[in-house]
């Protein structure tokens, strides 16, 4: 009986692998292996101090908008006119916003570097490491609040609207607490009478701290007077200039009246120019927009001055993808705006509210508008 000879692979003989070559090898492969996979896990679920900015959503101030009306939620105008009947408007008109993304992993930094339309910059940037998420948020919404106001105050006045000075917010701790009341139109300040906001600012920093004034006012359309002594203006302010402790803000004086209805998630003061335009628009005969589709991004002041704001190519590119053909772009962000802008996007170079209406007029009806670059 023959049996054949087999040779173990504990042996070592030529053609074989041995036992200990196969854990050497598995050894070598397991230390190259096991800090990829450490490294790729980190780059994936690790966050980087880094933030991205990018395109972000827009938002048709002549069209609808979700908001929650007695606890349920409803589709309502973006700009809602009370006190009189809102003309009809065509055409969109977009506000512009740039997206934030935060916690970042590295993989996502990557790919947000690589994407044209994006740009990475180190988190504290965005959010400064001496103010908390919620404190930037807060600021933002504040800063969106003021813009609100002075888009509307712009728009009245570019309107001719005549206006009553309104006071919106009393500082409890201030000089007007306890006589004076958010909703109160003020008349007159230290006998002096009183149209606007400008007024009231203007006579109550023409007294000191400690001076006593008489404050003319109505409520629930009563007349009323009150006195009240003025405090220190404050560290920021003029020691020799009274403060009065209100925040006071214009309003039609014939009862017409605007809500803003923009949600929480959009904030700062880059849609004043937009806002003071939809307003105009739905508060005077004509199209603004000529029936096409526009954009744009600005700051506005009370007297109608657009001041320029940040991530313009960002919002341009939003408007882009939206279709959007003419975008309103201010002054001082030309040279910024003109770098990389897609094809097919119009930027109209614009400065003041008037300004910018000659140049949408000029746009939709064929004429020569001034542009950036």
């Amino acid at each position: 009986m023959w049996a054949r000879a087999e040779k173990s692979p504990r042996s070592g003989a030529h053609g074989t692998v041995t036992l200990s070559h196969v854990s050497r090898r598995l050894s070598t492969l397991l230390v190259a292996l096991v800090p990829a996979v450490l490294l790729l896990v980190l780059a994936t679920s690790a966050t980087v101090p880094l933030v991205s900015m990018g395109p972000g959503p827009t938002y048709d101030t002549l069209g609808e908008t979700q908001a929650e009306v007695d606890g349920r939620t409803e589709f309502v105008p973006l700009i809602d006119v009370h006190g009189r009947e809102a003309d009809e408007t065509t055409g969109t008109l977009k506000m512009t916003t740039v997206a934030v993304r935060d916690k970042l992993t590295l993989v996502d930094a990557m790919r947000f570097w690589l994407d044209r339309r994006q740009v990475v910059v180190p988190r504290d940037q965005v959010f400064p490491p001496d103010r908390s998420e919620d404190e930037v948020r807060e600021s933002n919404t504040a800063a969106m609040v003021g813009s609100e106001n002075s888009a509307e105050a712009a728009a009245y006045r570019h309107l001719g609207i005549p206006m009553h000075p309104r006071v919106e917010d009393v500082d409890p701790e201030g000089a007007a607490a306890g006589a004076l009341e958010a909703g109160d139109i003020l008349t007159s300040v230290g006998g002096v009478a009183v149209a606007d906001s400008t007024e009231v600012v203007e006579q109550v920093s023409s007294h000191g701290p400690g001076d006593e004034v008489e404050l003319g006012f109505t409520r629930d359309g009563r007349d009323e007077t009150t006195t009240t002594s003025l405090q220190p203006a404050g560290p920021d302010g003029d020691p020799e200039e009274g403060r009065l402790g209100i925040l006071v803000g214009d309003t039609p004086a014939d009862g017409t009246d605007v809500d803003i209805n923009v949600g929480p998630e959009v904030g700062g003061p880059s849609a004043g120019l937009v806002m003071a335009l939809a307003i105009v628009d739905k508060l005077s005969p004509g199209e603004v927009t000529g029936g096409e589709r526009v954009a744009g991004s600005g700051t506005i002041q009370v007297d109608g001055t657009v001041g320029p704001i940040g991530g313009i190519s960002h919002k341009i590119y939003a408007a882009h993808e939206d279709g959007v053909t003419e975008f309103l772009v201010p002054s001082a962000n030309c040279a910024e705006a003109v770098q990389g802008a897609p094809d097919g996007i119009r930027l109209l170079e614009v400065s003041t509210l008037d300004g910018a209406l000659d140049a949408l007029d000029e746009a939709t009806s064929g004429g020569q508008p001034p542009t950036c670059g």
